[in-house]
């Protein structure tokens, strides 16, 4: 699974660009601000979602034109080779296209599969709940594609209900067919993140590799999370009355959270120092992509945002044998190209740089 071709047109800094890569890792580096981010924030795109910025369309439109902007390329996929694009023209959504025909965002998910790292998350696990089900739900989404329509539907009845609850509506038949479908939808998040939380750890303990193991669990922010569609429903119902104090909808997979602990020294993750919580991460992206290779018979694309930077030479080296060894097209930045001197020729190298306030990009082998 990886991208041939990649073509950006006012998107980001960059006005125009053109990718010819093989199925080989590419990395990426120039300085600051030159444009390596923007690059593979166009590859993120390539699955559902918002990518890795989680921004708005607007937000990725070059500035100061904001003409709109549009990515296309050619991806060789789970069920082989498509034309995919994606563009915003300015005060509507984000236009997707397979094969020169509209399509939706969730039909990405199976022709593809990307998994990312950037630096953000690394504070995963000591900022708040809502970081580790966003990674989390980005994780089973990877697994599982319906995962992102019952998303979609889960948040959309939570919206309705929410707002009964806010105008203090205390009839039940309001409350009753909303909650049949928070249930519904919820039922399927929770299953399809004990299942991912599940196949990162048997991913994890199958490996020999050089980075630590976490120990995962699927809590709640407070209580327990109740399981199954009827068990869901009927908690939701019985919690009516505080939630309407609340103004809020305060039980379902909403209030999850995911905790980890680094197995080797039995602490939490949260405790870990950062050296420790950016490799116990690395290991959780790493195994999501072998049990996706493992599960599709291909690797993910695999995108790895300045994550050199933060690892020793020995360490380095460690993650781009694993990346080699599991096949995949990761999609790697930094800021010079002695951070992926240990690939040689197993890389294609890409430099970026800032001319006049555009991006260039000028591919090196």
């Amino acid at each position: 699974m990886y991208l041939s071709s990649l073509s950006l047109s006012h998107f980001r800094s960059h006005r125009m660009a053109r990718l010819s890569v093989d199925s080989r890792p590419v990395a990426i580096y120039g300085p600051n601000g030159a444009g390596k981010t923007n690059l593979i924030e166009a590859v993120s795109l390539f699955s559902p979602g918002r990518g890795m910025r989680r921004a708005a369309a607007a937000e990725m439109a070059r500035r100061p034109e904001a003409l709109g902007w549009k990515i296309s390329g050619e991806i060789e996929g789970i069920e082989g080779a498509h034309e995919l694009a994606f563009s915003w023209q300015g005060g509507s959504g984000r236009q997707v296209q397979i094969d020169g025909k509209f399509a939706t965002q969730v039909a990405l998910g199976r022709l593809a599969r990307v998994v990312w790292l950037i630096p953000s998350m690394d504070r995963l696990w000591i900022e708040g709940a809502d970081g580790r089900r966003r990674f989390l739900d980005r994780t089973a989404l990877s697994f599982f594609p319906d995962h992102a329509q019952a998303a979609l539907d889960y948040e959309k009845a939570m919206r309705e209900r929410n707002r009964l609850l806010k105008d203090q509506v205390r009839d039940a038949h309001w409350y009753s067919a909303l909650e049949g479908q928070m249930a519904r939808a919820g039922a399927v998040l929770h299953a399809n993140r004990q299942a991912s939380v599940a196949r990162l750890g048997q991913a994890q303990e199958a490996a020999e590799t050089a980075f630590p193991i976490a120990e995962l669990e699927l809590t709640a922010t407070d209580g327990e999370m109740p399981e199954g569609e009827a068990d869901l429903r009927e908690a939701l119902a019985e919690s009516r009355f505080r939630d309407i104090a609340a103004g809020r909808s305060l039980v379902g997979p909403h209030r999850a959270d995911l905790r980890g602990v680094f197995i080797a020294k039995g602490v939490p993750a949260a405790e870990c120092s950062t050296g420790e919580q950016k490799a116990l991460l690395i290991s959780l992206i790493l195994a999501n992509a072998r049990a996706l290779a493992q599960d599709l018979g291909a690797p993910p694309l695999v995108l790895l945002d300045e994550v050199a930077a933060h690892l020793d030479a020995g360490r380095r080296a460690a993650l781009y044998d694993e990346i080699c060894a599991l096949g995949a097209q990761a999609w790697m930045t930094g800021t010079g190209p002695e951070l992926f001197a240990e690939l040689g020729v197993r890389a294609q190298h890409l430099e970026v740089i800032d001319e006049d306030g555009q991006s260039q990009v000028r591919v090196l082998d």
